[in-house]
Order: C-alpha cells, then sequence, then structure tokens
C-alpha cells in the first residue's frame, strides 16, 4: 500500500440497532472509519510490509511493542494481529492471515471487543503487580476459542517498576498459545529488559498529501464536500495523527453542514488567515513596526490566537529559510499559493542572517506569549523587537567594519523611524580613589585588538610576530590576537613553570581546557613563524597571573591605607571605600596644557603639594 493507491473504505457499520430498530447513538468518525484491516491502515507501509511477510512464512514473534505518538493506530494496529492471528476464514479451516475474513465468529468477536481469548488492559489504570499477576496466572491456561491468547496492553509505558520485573520470566518464555502486544507513546518509559524481549514497530507520522486524501474519502462516504484549501489546514492541524484529523473534521461538519470552506476551518481552529500572516512578517521584516502592529491587531479582532500567530510566523520562517537551502521546497504539491509566490520574493530579499535572528527573535518570543499575563500584549513586542531588529547589520557586515573602520555602524531603529538613547552613571556611596606609586604593577584587562594584531588577522602573508620574551607577554598576545577563552584560562588557570624562546613549559588547573596545550603551541607557532613546543609539568610553577595581580593589588592597597594622609580621610569619612587604581598620564591639549590640569581647575587653583606622589581624590 503506497500513499498513492489508498483502499477504498469498507462500509461503515449499520446506525440502527438490529434488535429494536432504534437509532443508534451518534459514532464519532475515528470510531466509525477505524481500519479492520491491514489494508485500510494509513501511512504505515513498512509495518505492513512486516508483518505480511511475518505470517506467510510462519515467523510469528511472541511478543510485539507498537510504538508511535498519539493518533497513528498503535491499538487499532493490536487489535487487527489479535484478528489476523486469529482468523478462521468463513469456512473455519483458514490459518493466520494478513487480511481477516471479518466473517469468522473470532473475527465477529475481536471487532466487537467481547472475544474471550483477546484480553485489553489500560496499564493507565492497571499499574501494579497485583494486576501483572492476574495475567502470570492466565497465560498457564489455554485460549478457549481461539488459536492464541492475546493480551493487547495500551500506555504499558504507565506500568510500575515491580509490574514490570514481574512481567520479565513470563515475557520472555511465553507459553505457544500466548502472543502479547504492547502500545505506548512514551519508548523510553518502558525498561530496555522489556524491550530486548519484544519485536519492536515504529509507528511513523502520517505525512499532510496522506492525511488529506484519507480525510477526503471519509468526507465524500459521508457526504460532505470540503474546499481543499480547508482540508489542507485539517490536516496541518492533525499533526501526522488521523485520529486528530477526524476529531477535527467531525468537529468541521457539525459547524459547516454539508460544505465546508477555509474560513469556517479557519474560524474553529483560531488560526489567522495564511496570507495576513505573509502581510505582517513582511511589514516586520522591512522595519516598518506601525503596519506590524495594525495587522496583529486585525487578527486578533478576527479571533486569532496570539500564540498560533507566532507559531505561523515561525512556520514561515522556517519555510522561507528551506526555499533558500533546497529551492525544490517550493514544488512541493502540499505549499500553498501563498507560500510558493510570495515567499520566493521575500526569500529573494532576505539573507540567511536575517532568517536566522528572526528565528530566533520568535522563538523566545513565543515561550514568552505563552507564559505572558496578557498573551497579545507580549505578541505586540515580539512584533516590535522583529521590527527593530530588521535594520541591525549582520555580524559579517560588523566585522568588515570594525576592520576597516574601528568602529560599528549604527542600527537599531527601522527605516522611516527616529530613535534616541541615553546612558548615566551612577555612584553607590562615597569612594576614595588612590593611585598608587610606580612600584604597584599595572592591573592588566583584557587587552583591545592593536594595529599589530589586526594586520595579523586580516593578512595571511603579514611579517611574524616577535617571540613573547615572558610570560605574561604571551598571555597578552592571546588577547590581542582575540582568544578571548585561552586568554581566560591562560590569566586564571595556568601556572608558568619556564619559559624560554620557542619552548613554554606550563602547569594548568583542573579545570583548564583540554589539549590547552597544543592550541596554545599551535597558535604561538603561527603568529611568530618559530616552532614552540608546549609541555605540561607537574612542577609547582609560578603563582597564575591573576593571582599574581590579585597579590599585587592587596599589596597597593594596604600601603595605601598606612599612608599618613589617607588615613587622616579615612578618619573623617568612615564610610568611604578605599581604592588603588592606575592612572593614565594626562595628554597635552591644543594649547599645550594638560588635560588633568585643564579639568581640576575648577576644583582648586593649585594640586595639594601634600598629594602630588598620591594621586586625586
Amino acid at each position: 500500500m503506497t500513499d498513492q493507491t489508498l483502499p477504498p473504505l469498507g462500509a461503515p457499520p449499520p446506525e440502527t440497532s438490529a434488535a429494536t430498530g432504534a437509532p443508534k447513538a451518534y459514532r464519532v468518525l475515528a470510531r466509525k472509519y477505524r481500519p479492520r484491516d491491514f489494508s485500510e491502515l494509513v501511512g504505515q507501509e513498512a509495518l505492513v510490509r512486516t508483518l505480511t511477510n511475518a505470517i506467510k512464512s510462519g515467523r510469528l514473534a511472541h511478543a510485539f511493542m507498537l510504538t508511535g505518538v498519539r493518533g497513528v493506530g498503535k491499538t487499532t494496529t493490536a487489535r487487527i494481529i489479535a484478528r489476523a492471528l486469529n482468523c478462521t476464514g468463513p469456512d473455519g479451516t483458514g490459518g493466520p492471515t494478513i487480511t481477516p475474513c471479518g466473517v469468522c465468529e473470532n473475527c465477529k468477536s475481536i471487532t466487537a471487543d467481547r472475544h474471550v481469548d483477546v484480553m485489553e488492559m489500560d496499564a493507565a489504570s492497571h499499574t501494579g503487580v497485583d494486576d501483572i499477576r492476574e495475567i502470570i496466572d492466565g497465560v498457564r491456561y489455554g485460549p478457549v476459542a481461539a488459536r492464541y491468547k492475546v493480551y493487547v496492553i495500551d500506555e504499558v509505558h504507565m506500568l510500575s517498576k515491580n509490574a514490570f520485573n514481574a512481567l520479565l520470566k513470563t515475557l520472555e518464555e511465553p507459553p505457544e498459545h500466548v502472543k502479547f502486544i504492547f502500545a505506548t507513546t512514551e519508548i523510553r518509559k518502558v525498561p530496555v529488559t522489556v524491550l530486548s524481549r519484544c519485536q519492536r514497530f515504529d509507528l511513523r507520522r502520517i505525512d499532510t498529501q496522506t492525511l488529506v486524501k484519507h480525510f477526503n474519502r471519509v468526507a465524500e462516504a459521508e457526504g460532505v464536500t470540503v474546499d481543499p484549501d480547508a482540508m489542507a489546514l485539517i490536516a496541518r492541524a492533525a499533526d501526522g495523527s488521523a485520529r486528530d484529523g477526524l476529531s477535527l473534521l467531525d468537529q468541521a461538519m457539525a459547524l459547516g453542514g454539508d460544505k465546508l470552506d477555509a474560513l469556517q476551518v479557519r474560524d474553529m481552529l483560531g488560526l489567522a488567515d495564511r496570507a495576513r500572516v505573509v502581510d505582517l512578517f513582511e511589514a516586520a521584516m522591512t522595519g516598518k513596526p506601525r503596519d506590524a502592529l495594525d495587522i496583529l491587531s486585525d487578527l486578533h479582532r478576527s479571533g486569532a490566537d496570539p500564540v498560533v500567530v507566532l507559531q505561523d510566523l515561525l512556520d514561515f520562517t522556517h519555510f522561507l529559510t528551506r526555499f533558500k537551502v533546497v529551492p525544490e521546497t517550493a514544488l512541493d504539491p502540499g505549499t500553498p499559493e501563498t507560500e510558493r509566490v510570495r515567499g520566493g520574493e521575500l526569500a529573494g530579499k532576505l539573507g540567511m542572517p536575517a532568517l536566522t535572528r528572526a528565528w530566533q527573535i520568535l522563538l523566545k518570543g513565543l515561550g514568552e506569549v505563552q507564559s505572558a499575563p496578557v498573551p497579545f500584549d507580549a505578541a505586540e513586542m515580539v512584533i516590535v523587537r522583529l521590527a527593530y531588529s530588521a535594520d541591525l547589520p549582520n555580524p559579517a557586515d560588523l566585522i568588515r567594519q570594525l576592520q576597516g573602520s574601528g568602529a560599528p555602524a549604527g542600527g537599531g531603529t527601522p527605516a522611516g523611524q527616529n530613535g534616541n538613547g541615553g546612558g548615566s552613571r551612577a555612584m553607590a556611596g562615597p569612594a576614595l580613589a588612590v593611585a598608587h606609586s610606580s612600584a604597584a604593577p599595572r592591573m592588566e584587562p583584557a587587552p583591545q585588538p592593536t594595529a599589530m594584531a589586526e594586520r595579523a588577522s586580516a593578512d595571511a602573508d603579514a611579517e611574524p610576530l616577535p617571540d613573547p620574551k615572558t610570560f605574561r607577554e604571551v598571555v597578552m598576545l592571546f588577547g590581542e590576537m582575540r582568544e578571548g577563552s585561552l586568554y581566560g584560562q591562560l590569566y586564571s588557570s595556568v601556572h608558568c613553570v619556564r619559559i624560554e624562546p620557542g619552548r613554554l613549559e606550563i602547569r594548568p588547573k583542573d579545570k583548564a581546557q583540554a589539549e590547552l596545550s597544543g592550541r596554545v603551541g599551535k597558535l604561538l607557532s603561527e603568529w611568530t613563524g618559530r616552532r614552540w613546543m608546549v609541555t605540561v609539568s607537574g612542577a609547582p610553577g609560578e603563582p597564575t597571573l591573576s593571582e599574581q595581580d590579585h597579590s599585587a593589588k592587596a599589596q597597593a592597597l594596604e600601603e595605601a591605607a598606612q599612608h599618613p594622609v589617607v588615613r587622616a580621610v579615612l578618619d573623617i569619612f568612615p564610610d568611604a571605600k578605599l581604592e588603588v587604581r592606575d592612572v593614565a598620564e594626562p595628554e597635552p591639549l591644543s594649547d599645550g596644557t594638560l588635560a588633568d590640569e585643564a579639568n581640576d581647575t575648577d576644583f582648586y587653583e593649585e594640586p595639594p603639594s601634600d598629594l602630588d606622589d598620591i594621586g586625586e581624590f
């Protein structure tokens, strides 16, 4: 059976009671058109092929494990297998068959769920050892009327650990007349000891085209006309589940009567108009937040759920991204015309960085909308965020701008919008800044890229960099070359044991990266043009640069605190905070005045002579 050649549906059961002639209670479509043999099973060709060959060759396992998402036919398949194993044919002489006759007593009894030898148990409500003990006691007795005694356990993953353990021995070596069929949606919760004793079948999701064909056959059998667009919406909402789709089709039939169109189905599902979703995406991605918010408000007034709108935007973003990578996506017959035409135009205008950024914003925003007290307000904030990010340069442009001019271009304001921003500095409390003398070593921050590093990274043919003479020079070189991760590791987690030209011996801490020495040696060799050997030693070595700087800062702070002037100031301001900072050399202004002197004239005409050697307050 293939997706293109689906078999006709069997005649539904009569809708009147044979005993009283009174109309029977309405049966939902999912029950009315439940498959009764493998030829009616939709979208599970691999399963049907395997079971067909097994039955024909007589290679029947004693236990089957059926797994898959809800509504793909696990329980239905279990019942079909029970009928196939116990069918005796119209004349009562047949054996196991892939096409149960449906007329023998076994077939009719199993279909009506009243066969004494086919027992179905819901593990969600029978989870204990006592329930499994009843099965263990029953397998010792042969079947009453059937060829095999079949135990169907649905949602088997709900059994307790003790119940699984009690079942293991019987499951491994059951009597020849017993077959077990398990069904579950959570295969990972089933112990491997149980899985190893079963023949496993994974029932896959049913693709949209197969669902559309199946639902059209059901609608035709019910005498209902459904527009193709409406049926496509139902199949997409079913998400690979035949049962979920039939339930939605049943609801749509109750809403629209004998004729269904896309507008009725969209209103029933709370979906947004696909064309308006594309309009919303285009307005946001072209930096028009006002237009995008107006479209979102219109969709909300028409009944669209904000969560569904964002899900549609995510789906459309995925389609555009896939279209750019695989252009043949547009040729899929299941692709709506709106997405095929307008999606192709947008995919040509938008780059991959913009699409991936939109995906991340929408994906994060979807979680915010689902958890927000007012989902619509949260959806508006996501759309605004998406619109204002439309004009941001992509990372490649930023790198080129940084390498070319040293400053990135401004961004973040959509076309036609004006934005401004500002900053402020807050003082947490009184603080006393003291610049220590040159005896205190300089605290090295992560260095900024230098002209030497820019030249070495941009030009592969640049001259080799000079060899670092000390371990601190090695670490600073990694910072200048923008190797931030290695710079942090070398600065805080590596002890230098010995360094000489072309050779570095280190002792990393436990939290240092694996293969740190190899990476450091490789990069040093590339940058300097000399082969560097970086080895790991067990010797203690020097303290890490972080420890050295921390110790030096503590010593400088202690020496500054002992200065008479500082002690006098601390006596006057007991809550003041003492800090040790490096003060850069003042740069001369155009008139020859030092920058610091020009700034200080507003406070005092002459610097206090007692503080010349210390710094400034």
